[in-house]
């Protein structure tokens, strides 16, 4: 019974097993990553049955991906393997602090050859939310078609969509084309979940409530801003607030923490909880995520998140 969907590219990663220049390392330690193969994993170890849709070569990449959604209980009935283009991959640098630098292979992938009958398929009878990331529409003009139609068939679905602007400018070649399109999905969404560097860029103001407003005005029901260490400010027609983030000890990457964030949001309210428990859920997950290498592997189980609120009462 799948109650929520997700749709993007895998990747195979290779993360540097040393402090050095991408192009010294000698080592590297394999991961699979992908905003939205995040998203999936965190979910399915909340217990919610997600689905992915997505397309992946037929390489030793793409088998891995395959048997590494398997192993994370995600429903990759929506998976296809396609014998003519490769998997897309990534390298990324091991830092001591800050953002590690990353290198993407995934011109003419075989996810940027997704099209609109790759998503025909699906069955919306039991999903009930729908969470998208603004990478795919960047990948190819057919990826950006079939995004549109996934989202219009949840809004006639009347599925929930959540969607994460998760900006990439070196995937676009016109930044104000980008914007156009980015915000094009957002207001279609239920919720939005932009950082406030990507408001800055997508509505022209840094200030949360200023970015908040821009899309609440053009119909989205609620608005999350992430600022950073500041925690994350939320806005709806009705209330906001600000969600004080958790305190980190030691940041080990900082990749993926938008993706945890979207799965507490998405799993509490799922799961009945309210915006501010839903929240204050995404903060600590976002929390996790940092102090693990790999994109997912902070990703916590319902033991892990307990046990993180039992340590973090205050």
């Amino acid at each position: 019974m799948v109650e929520v969907l997700t749709i993007g590219e895998p990747m195979g990663l290779l993360v540097a097993d040393e402090i050095k220049p991408l192009e010294q390392v000698e080592h590297f330690t394999r991961y699979v990553c992908g905003a939205e193969v995040n998203f999936a994993v965190g979910m399915a170890r909340l217990g919610h049955k997600v689905a992915y849709v997505s397309k992946i070569g037929n390489d030793p990449f793409g088998k891995h991906i395959k048997d590494f959604l398997v192993e994370n209980k995600i429903d990759n009935r929506y998976v296809g393997f396609d014998d003519e283009h490769m998997t897309g991959m990534q390298l990324k640098a091991k830092v001591a602090s800050g953002d590690p630098e990353v290198v993407n292979f995934r011109k003419n992938t075989a996810f940027a050859n997704l099209s609109l009958a790759d998503i025909e398929a699906i069955d919306w009878s039991t999903i009930k939310h729908l969470h998208v990331t603004g990478i795919p529409p960047a990948l190819s003009l057919s990826c950006r078609q079939s995004i549109y139609a996934l989202v219009e068939a949840a809004k006639k679905e009347q599925v929930r969509i959540s969607f994460d602007p998760n900006l990439r400018l070196a995937l676009w070649k016109d930044k104000a084309e980008m914007v156009e399109v980015i915000n094009s999905l957002a207001i279609q969404a239920d919720i939005v979940l932009p950082g406030v560097s990507e408001g800055k860029i997508l509505t022209g103001s840094d200030d949360p409530e200023t970015i908040a407003d821009f899309y609440l005005k053009q119909g989205v029901e609620a608005a999350i801003i992430k600022v950073g260490v500041q925690g994350a400010f939320v806005k709806t027609k009705a209330a906001k607030f600000m969600m004080p983030a958790f305190k980190v000890d030691h940041v080990v990457d900082t990749v993926g923490a938008g993706d945890g964030f979207a799965v507490g949001v998405v799993s509490a309210l799922l799961e009945g909880q309210n915006l501010q428990e839903a929240v204050r859920r995404g903060s600590a997950i976002g929390a996790l995520a940092v102090m693990s290498p790999g994109d997912n592997e902070g990703l916590p189980t319902v033991a892990g998140l307990d046990k993180f609120f039992r340590e973090h009462k205050n």
